[in-house]
């Protein structure tokens, strides 16, 4: 199977890509993310743009309840900011749908989550455990459970797939799972060859972004890292933009 090299992919003639790596409520982070990005939607003013956010909003960070915000008013603001899920997003919208204090939000960084709307998430003890979940499934707003049930999975534009964990070798790209998007990884990631399309993602964190033949990973830990990182694709240039703390 013939495959696309990074060195050779190209973008969409005309618009500019840029794909954000996974957030986990640093808010902060993101918002200096976008305010650099406007700058050089401004300074450059490309015929068009496209900004793709690669999951993984919640969870970890101190501030869910801000990136969220932060992504409702980019979104309102213009159509071309896009976003796609991550395994911690859906993980959230899962405990608000059945919360139990077993599951992935609540082992893996959701109390931060529902700390950042002012609510303790008690996973000791039952009675304060029900308590406190039905508060938090009370106070997340109905936009913000809005626009985590409209995310999708992949999106397409030129040479490049993007989702958020990585795609099932050998399984064409609008086959593919959404368990394997939002889950994959040493499938994935120990995969030599090329795929139809290079593939951006997040997922798992590195030390520096991944630029390899077949992938490119710009999830950077940016709740242990202070860094969000984010590839920049317009044709056939490719370059990294860091924010950090």
């Amino acid at each position: 199977m013939s495959g696309i090299h990074f060195l050779d992919a190209r973008g969409p003639d005309g618009t500019r890509l840029y794909a954000i790596g996974d957030v986990h409520g640093r808010r902060d982070l993101l918002a200096e993310m976008h305010a650099r990005i406007r700058a050089e939607l401004i300074r450059d003013r490309p015929a068009d743009w496209r900004i793709i956010h690669l999951g993984d909003y919640v969870d970890r960070g101190p501030d869910s309840k801000g990136v969220l915000d932060v992504l409702i008013a980019a979104k309102e603001a213009d159509s071309r900011v896009l976003m796609l899920a991550g395994n911690h997003d859906i993980g959230f919208l899962e405990f608000l749908a059945h919360p139990t204090p077993k599951g992935l939000f609540a082992l893996f960084g959701g109390p931060e989550t529902a700390r950042s709307y002012g609510i303790e998430l008690d996973l000791a003890d039952p009675k304060r455990f029900r308590e406190s979940s039905e508060e938090l499934v009370r106070t997340v707003p109905p936009a913000h459970v809005a626009l985590l049930r409209a995310l999708d999975f992949s999106c397409t534009f030129g040479h490049f797939f993007f989702c958020h964990a990585g795609i099932r070798p050998g399984v064409p790209l609008g086959e593919q799972e959404r368990m394997d998007l939002i889950w994959i990884r040493d499938a994935f990631l120990d995969w030599p060859h090329l795929h139809p399309r290079v593939i951006v993602h997040g997922h798992t964190p590195a030390p520096e972004p991944e630029v390899m033949p077949n992938r490119v990973n710009v999830d950077t830990g940016a709740y242990k890292t202070g860094r969000l990182t984010a590839l920049v694709i317009e044709g056939a240039e490719k370059r990294l933009l860091n924010v950090s703390d």
